[in-house]
């Protein structure tokens, strides 16, 4: 099976039909649907029922399935039975591992994989080869217009990464759009999958957290302001993470005294909630950095991660690009700022791999000579443009 799991509204439905419109036997289930759920109480094994146009193996699309309490018994079952029959494409709108209870009931079943808001990368026509980033991640990034590529990034970071938002590219709908998005997230699907009493409360965490982009999150200090305590935060936080609200990146400690080691970065997938627009485009440069790694995982191509730096001195960057836990590039993020970052320049030293300072203002295209290596200073939507796919 391939599970396909992102947040609400990211087009995963669509995509799911759109490979479904590639097979000649095709079945679209959606457990929101009470018509399709009653068919399920009726009949587990409904697929059966299908009246196929030819032999070929049917796709069945499952979606949002794992709002049903004993999913993972259910698709094992199915799989076992059913696997050389059917093809399963399981998609949903929470991590498709919610809950680990059970977990090992699918062990060995399925691949998963993530589908994402748009990047920058995405919308541009060319990308690198994954061989030529990791053996020159400084170099050979020009593929794209940077007229087209300034113009997309502009909208993004105006308008955000979703599909309807930024296909429309109205202030007003967006507004609209942002409000009832994370209501219904909250009280249609968080409530009812964990129980939740304490909703406004919730809430009212969520829309602190636009505050917080950026920075180590302290679950301390959260819980103190809401009055909360501290493993409620913190099961909220996992809850939020698990729904695709929060994602968060943790500091990289191998190599680097003095390292801090407690606290994670938190980014939202919805960026345009963030006030202040240099931390804006550093979540929007978190957002295409985290997805980029997860797709190259999924897909097989290594074991990559997406980390930041800090140790005791404050000294900071924003990410580092890890494989296997070797380093691989350095990133720092700054909105206008054209002065090299000391810290970048003090990890470089450190770590001894290439390093770029990528700036929301155009027109900057600079290389910084650093003892034996060098930094790259670099108008943002230039280099996020060719980030690699997969092929």
């Amino acid at each position: 099976m391939v599970f396909l799991s992102g947040p609400r509204q990211s087009g995963k439905t669509t995509f799911a039909k759109t490979i479904a419109s590639t097979f000649t036997n095709k079945l679209y289930f959606n457990w929101d649907i009470l018509s399709d759920k009653k068919r399920f109480s009726k009949n587990p094994t409904f697929f059966q029922e299908l009246d196929r146009k030819d032999s070929s193996p049917p796709l069945v699309i499952l979606d949002e399935i794992h709002k049903y309490r004993r999913w993972k018994e259910y698709l094992k079952g199915v799989f076992d039975e059913f696997s050389n029959q059917y093809h399963f494409l399981v998609t949903g709108s929470g991590r498709l591992d919610i809950g680990q209870k059970g977990g090992d009931a699918l062990s060995g079943r399925y691949f998963q994989m993530n589908l994402f808001p748009f990047s920058l990368s995405e919308l541009s026509s060319q990308r690198r080869s994954l061989k030529e980033f990791l053996s020159s991640p400084l170099q050979n990034f020009d593929l794209n217009k940077p007229k087209e590529t300034r113009s997309l990034c502009n909208r993004l970071l105006r308008f955000g990464p979703f599909p309807e938002p930024f296909a429309k590219c109205q202030e007003d709908f967006l507004i609209r759009w942002s409000d009832t998005y994370i209501k219904q997230i909250i009280r249609e699907d968080i409530r009812s999958f964990f129980s939740i009493k304490q909703v406004d409360t919730l809430e009212l965490m969520v829309s602190l957290l636009s505050s917080k982009v950026g920075s180590p999150f302290s679950i301390h200090n959260v819980s103190n302001d809401l009055q909360l305590s501290f493993d409620t935060v913190k099961n909220w936080l996992r809850i939020l993470d698990m729904f695709y609200i929060v994602f968060t990146v943790g500091t990289w400690t191998k190599k680097i005294s003095r390292s801090i080691l407690k606290e994670k970065k938190i980014y939202l997938y919805n960026y345009t909630e963030i006030e202040d627009l240099a931390i804006r485009f550093e979540n929007m440069v978190a957002l295409e950095l985290y997805k980029t790694v997860l797709l190259w995982n999924h897909a097989g191509l290594g074991k990559f991660n997406l980390h930041y730096l800090k140790n005791k001195e404050k000294q900071e960057v924003d990410f580092i690009l890890t494989e296997r836990n070797s380093p691989i590039v350095l990133i720092e993020t700054k909105q206008s700022d054209e002065n090299v970052s000391k810290s970048l320049i003090y990890f470089q030293n450190k770590l001894q791999v290439p390093a770029i300072q990528l700036i929301e203002k155009d027109n900057i295209y600079r290389t910084i000579k650093n003892g034996p290596n060098q930094i790259l200073l670099i108008s943002a939507h230039r280099w996020l443009s060719s980030l690699p796919g997969i092929q």
